[in-house]
């Protein structure tokens, strides 16, 4: 599976995010992997805003990530995720970070798996996720 990239989706590194050296800290990276796989299914109509509207929320169930190289304070970060696996009530992507350098070419930073459970949101027990969302999800990894 090829993630896609996100044209509208960029990140620039602030001081927040970096540790003492000016390094993008390790835990940054996974709300910004999170945020790319969220933003990806937002921009089909198939994300968190549709799923609320449905009385559904999702959750991280597993994150694993590579971390292949760094990024440093002010650098520009672009994402790209795309659909592994859907079932009744998980999704699983993958995304990945990418530096972007002077002359317009992009370094990988990290490779991710994220897994994601579909719940009630007044209960927050399991639930299948909605079939009118399920297929777009579908949709998304038959073109990935």
């Amino acid at each position: 599976m090829t993630e896609q990239l996100l044209p509208d989706w960029r990140h620039r590194v602030e001081h927040v995010d970096t540790d003492a050296s000016g390094v993008t800290h390790f835990s940054r990276y996974a709300s910004l992997v999170e945020t790319v796989l969220l933003e990806t299914l937002e921009a089909d109509g198939a994300g968190l805003t549709a799923l609320s509207g449905l009385g559904v929320e999702l959750v991280v169930t597993e994150l694993r990530i590579k971390y292949l190289a760094p990024a440093w304070f002010r650098d520009v970060v672009v994402g790209a995720a795309g659909i592994e696996h859907v079932g009744g009530a998980v999704l699983r992507g993958r995304a990945a970070l990418f530096r972007v350098e002077a002359d317009g070419g992009h370094i990988r930073l990290v490779a991710a798996s994220v897994s994601l459970a579909s719940v009630s949101a007044s209960t927050g027990q399991p639930v299948p996720v909605p079939k009118s969302v399920r297929s777009v999800w579908k949709g998304l990894m038959a073109h990935a």
